[in-house]
C-alpha cells in the first residue's frame, strides 16, 4: 500500500457542512444533524448516538478507517465533537492543529497530539506516524482549505446528504485555488448519502 493524503467531508445538496449556529453543544448547527443520518442509519440527537449505519455506509466507514494510519483535525472540530468522548475508537494517532498548546491525551486506543507548528508540521508528523497507511484529513473547513490550497490532498471523498440546509458553513468557501482538478473515480450510494471519490490534481 502506498501512502496517500486523503480528505473527506459531508455536504448538503446546497453546499453546506453545517447548519446555522454551530457550536460545541450543537456541532453541526441547527438541523445539521441530518447531514449525518448516514452515520447513524437515520435520525439521531446529540444526546443519543446509538444508531447503526446502513450496511453500505458501514462498508464505506470500515474501508476508510482501515486504510488510515493517522488522522488530522482542526481544534474547532475536536472541541465541537467533545473530543469524541472517553473512547473515540479511532485506533490511530490523531493530530489536532491548534494555536493553543495542550498536553498529549490518550483515550483508549487513540492518542491526541496538539500540534502548534501549523498544518505543514502536523502533516509531516502524521505521515511519519501513518507508515504505509493513509493520512486522513477529517476537517474542519478551514483546515481542509489550507491543505487543498497547499496541493497535498491526493484523494477527496465527498459525501452528499440529500438535504437542504439553507445557510451555515459552505464547504469550499475558504479554498482559494481554482486550478485543482477533481477526477471522479468511484461512487457508492446508500439510502442516506452518496459517497463520491475523486483523485485530486493541481
Amino acid at each position: 500500500m502506498t501512502q496517500k493524503v486523503v480528505a473527506g467531508l459531508t455536504m448538503s445538496l446546497d453546499g453546506y457542512i453545517t447548519g446555522p449556529d454551530d457550536r460545541p453543544e450543537q456541532g453541526l448547527g441547527r438541523g445539521g444533524e441530518r447531514l449525518h443520518y448516514w452515520v447513524f442509519g437515520g435520525p439521531w440527537s446529540y444526546g443519543d448516538t446509538r444508531g447503526t449505519p446502513h450496511e453500505v455506509d458501514q462498508r464505506y466507514l470500515s474501508r476508510a478507517f482501515a486504510s488510515a494510519g493517522a488522522l488530522i483535525v482542526g481544534r474547532t472540530m475536536y472541541e465541537v465533537a467533545g473530543g469524541w468522548g472517553d473512547e473515540p475508537g479511532f485506533g490511530v494517532p490523531v493530530f489536532v492543529v491548534t494555536h493553543r498548546p495542550a498536553e498529549r491525551l490518550v483515550k483508549g486506543d487513540t492518542s491526541f497530539d496538539f500540534e502548534t507548528g501549523g498544518p505543514e508540521v502536523a502533516l509531516r508528523r502524521a505521515r511519519d506516524a501513518a507508515g504505509e497507511k493513509n493520512v486522513v484529513i477529517m476537517g474542519g473547513r478551514e483546515l481542509l482549505a489550507q491543505y487543498l490550497d497547499a496541493g497535498v490532498v491526493e484523494e477527496f471523498v465527498l459525501t452528499i446528504a440529500p438535504i437542504l440546509l439553507g445557510s451555515g458553513k459552505r464547504l469550499f468557501e475558504r479554498v482559494t485555488r481554482t486550478d485543482l482538478e477533481f477526477e471522479r473515480t468511484e461512487v457508492i450510494e446508500s439510502p442516506f448519502a452518496t459517497h463520491i471519490w475523486y483523485r485530486v490534481r493541481g
